[in-house]
């Protein structure tokens, strides 16, 4: 179990925060519940509900946190309390006129992405001089960038999911439903430490010419090519990881063609990583090598995407994201090639920015594995 974050860890992150606000040209932040709430502060509350709760913070002023007076004792056990001034509001009580003496009456505004809809248009109406931008479009970087113990946690989380792959592969697949191999999956995720299952695709056959297959009730069959795509929280930060396996010991030539053209698009894109390269060449680099190898109009997806308190998270690996890759970040990298109707296959690893280059946080073979 790694070390808790302290409150000297969230007044540095608030204050980072607040002085790249600043630099964007912002009066300040928002921050409603959510992986940037959980950031900032260590604070997540117990439900979202329609209650307003808001971390509004500002170059040059003290974080506050407005919290629903009934919420107020959990807010104040959040490992990052001490480092804003907490404040609240009473049912029956309008909490945007609560919260509006700690904005700037003109002022714009970067606000969580997931903020609700009715409390952005209750701070517009109670300060209509006011203006906001959806966080990941003006600070894309406020989380990206992980520290040593974000890193560590991730590393970890990647070698759990790792170790969950392991023991998928001695699980019989063939006579199975996806679903019941999709439970398999959740509970070794469980197992190896996983507090939290996001997701466990297992797109057998055709159905793994959709990427976001969700699993169901096909049985999968010999001479299935199966898309296994897992992950989750553990230790409160994201694994994710693909591999693609075959069930049976003789793939077609086409199966081991197409697999060996991802693996070698993967590998292109790691070999690429580094400081100062743009989030876009990655994405260019493995679509190169698969549309040189003809199935360019296979490959449908970006080729990765940020990770950390979430398994999605800015930056993202696609065409026209400039952003300069930073030592600190980390994010997937996985190419795939989808034939309608008939497979797919993707490789996955989580990678983080070096120095000089680029570590994998999944370290399971990428050749094509056979399952029974």
């Amino acid at each position: 179990m790694p070390a808790p974050f302290t409150t000297a860890d969230f007044q540095a992150r608030m204050a980072r925060a607040a002085t790249a606000a600043a630099d964007a040209g912002l009066a300040g932040l928002v921050v409603t519940p959510g992986p940037d709430l959980t950031y900032l502060t260590g604070y997540r509350p117990t439900a979202t509900t329609e209650r307003l709760t808001a971390l509004v913070i500002a170059a040059g002023a003290e974080p506050v946190l407005l919290v629903p007076k009934l919420e107020r004792p959990d807010a104040e056990q959040a490992p990052g309390a001490e480092a804003v001034r907490m404040a609240d509001w009473t049912d029956g009580s309008d909490p945007y006129a609560a919260l509006a003496p700690n904005l700037d009456g003109n002022g714009r505004y970067g606000i969580s992405d997931n903020a609700w809809a009715m409390h952005l248009l209750g701070l517009q109406q109670a300060l209509p001089g006011s203006s906001y931008a959806a966080l990941t479009a003006v600070l894309p970087m406020l989380r990206a960038v992980k520290d040593h113990d974000e890193l560590e946690r991730l590393a970890a989380a990647g070698a759990a999911a790792d170790l969950a792959y392991g023991e998928i592969l001695g699980v019989e697949f063939a006579g199975r439903t996806e679903n019941q191999v999709a439970a398999d999956l959740a509970a070794f995720l469980v197992k190896h430490g996983h507090s939290q299952v996001d997701f466990t695709v297992v797109g057998s056959g055709p159905n793994g010419a959709n990427p976001h297959h969700e699993a169901g009730e096909r049985v999968i069959e010999r001479g299935d090519t199966v898309v296994l795509d897992f992950g989750g929280l553990k230790d409160g930060y994201g694994s994710d990881t693909t591999r693609t396996v075959f069930v049976g010991t003789e793939p077609p030539a086409e199966v081991l063609a197409v697999h060996d053209l991802v693996r070698r698009a993967q590998q292109a894109a790691f070999d690429a990583v580094a400081p100062g390269v743009t989030c876009q060449e990655i994405d260019r680099v493995a679509r190169k090598v698969i549309t040189d190898g003809g199935y360019g109009e296979y490959f449908i997806h970006r080729v990765g995407h940020g990770i950390g308190l979430t398994t999605h998270e800015p930056p993202y690996m696609v065409e026209g994201e400039t952003q300069p890759l930073v030592p600190g970040m980390c994010f997937s990298i996985e190419p795939g090639i989808y034939l309608p109707g008939r497979f797919g296959v993707r490789i996955e690893d989580i990678v983080t920015v070096t120095e000089d280059g680029g570590l994998r946080f999944n370290g399971t073979p990428h050749e094509l594995a056979f399952v029974n």
